[in-house]
């Protein structure tokens, strides 16, 4: 596959699948978008709305407006985010709620330094498509929330009350451990801090990107296994052999974009190689059979394939195999003959240089197309997939199951490859 028809095919999937499936969702009585769909596809109307989900749609139609230009686009985006303003913002207490009941109300009153980053990335990229300052100033609002109410002096804390009184991080530990800090949680703060510096350079938000570098670096990564730890105490110790391939995919672009954004030669320098073997290392390791495996722990694979871990990996190997070969935004004529040729091969007949990144991405996008997007009319894609290729008869649409991740490598194959 030309890397031109790989983009073609990608833009033509968000804009004939995602888009409808998901503006089809809007809640146009209550606000926001429908909060759940079984793999039935029969959509709850009464299902609570997580503000994550909320978010995640407000960041997909937001930069799908600013990618595409389309009115219609930009309308969904600001039925978001009045959802977003009136009802999953805490007035009193501050922060963003998990989640809301149907019509608007509190439901979980839990406020994570998770959800609150997520908001922020959301009303960053609003802010630019539709220049809202109210927008922008909500999202340094909770910016000051994390930092005032959500840190301690070892890095971000997780979970709390309504009042900001700490409380078990049962929603983002898993694996047996409940965790004080993960990776995951600082990821999305420092994707988050990204956004909001690219549209306004702060001063103060950079400070605190070079600070989450500084402990991706020193704290998160293991150079002697090649690999991000995952799950935490308050102090940095690791808590379990853990090894989140698709985390670690998603984390070698998102820091390498944060770098690009920030533009500090000293933490480019320093990071970049990281990133560079985190990526290589699940090439390696979580490449098998034209897809990425979910994760290892204690050495031992989880065999499942999970849907935004193969969107995820699509863009990581994309990113690295700009970086590898210094591509823009179109393939190099020496390249599109072996990417070409190789594309369904099997993964053990392994190329060498960038060119075997960009193969793995039109290869991973093969297995989407096979296996991943639901043929159904009215549906999106499935959320796993079994290591026979059989889907998970798992919901379309639930808090969790947004347009973030399929949306965003959509968007991301378009901008890169042109």
């Amino acid at each position: 596959m030309e890397t031109k028809d790989f983009a073609k095919e990608v833009k033509q999937h968000l804009t004939e699948k995602l888009i409808p499936f998901w503006s089809g969702l809007k809640d146009e009585e209550n606000g926001g978008f429908c909060g759940y769909m079984g793999y039935d596809l029969q959509r709850d109307p009464t299902y609570e709305k997580g503000c994550i989900l909320n978010s995640r749609i407000l960041w997909f139609f937001s930069n799908a407006y600013l990618l595409l230009k389309e009115d219609t686009l930009l309308e969904n985006a600001a039925h978001a985010y009045r959802f977003l303003r009136d009802h999953c913002l805490d007035k009193e207490q501050g922060g963003v709620y998990w989640s809301v009941t149907y019509d608007g109300k509190p439901n979980d009153d839990t406020k994570h330094t998770y959800n609150q980053a997520f908001a922020i990335y959301a009303l960053s990229s609003y802010y630019d498509a539709s220049k809202d300052q109210e927008a922008l100033d909500i999202a340094f609002g909770l910016q000051d929330v994390i930092e005032e109410k959500c840190t301690d002096e070892y890095g971000y804390l997780e979970a709390f009350d309504r009042y900001f009184r700490p409380v078990s991080n049962e929603k983002l530990s898993e694996n047996g451990v409940m965790a004080e800090k993960t990776m995951n949680t600082l990821l999305h703060v420092f994707e988050a801090y990204t956004e909001l510096y690219r549209v306004t350079h702060h001063s103060f938000t950079a400070e605190r990107l070079e600070f989450m570098l500084d402990l991706f670096s020193q704290k998160v990564y293991n150079p002697e296994k090649g690999r991000q730890e995952v799950f935490f105490d308050r102090t940095w110790n690791t808590l379990i052999d853990l090894y989140s391939y698709g985390h670690d995919i998603e984390t070698s672009w998102l820091l390498d974009r944060g770098l690009e954004v920030l533009d500090n030669p000293f933490y480019t320098e320093s990071v970049a190689p990281i990133t560079a073997e985190i990526a290589e290392n699940i090439y390696e390791r979580a490449y098998r059979d034209h897809s990425v495996l979910n994760e290892a722990e204690n050495g031992v694979d989880d065999t499942k394939r999970v849907w935004w871990i193969q969107a995820e990996a699509i863009v990581g190997f994309i990113n690295a195999w700009q970086k590898e070969s210094g591509a823009d935004k179109e393939t190099p004529p020496h390249l599109r003959s072996a990417a070409g040729c190789a594309a369904h091969a099997e993964n053990a007949e392994r190329l060498s240089g960038a060119e075997k990144y960009l193969t793995a991405a039109k290869d991973i996008w093969d297995y989407i197309c096979s296996y991943f997007v639901d043929p159904r009319e009215g549906s999106e894609w499935f959320e796993n997939v079994n290591a026979d290729h059989t889907p998970m008869e798992l919901p379309i649409v639930q808090p969790w199951k947004c347009p973030y991740h399929n949306g965003r490598m959509c968007m991301e194959v378009i901008r890169r490859l042109g």
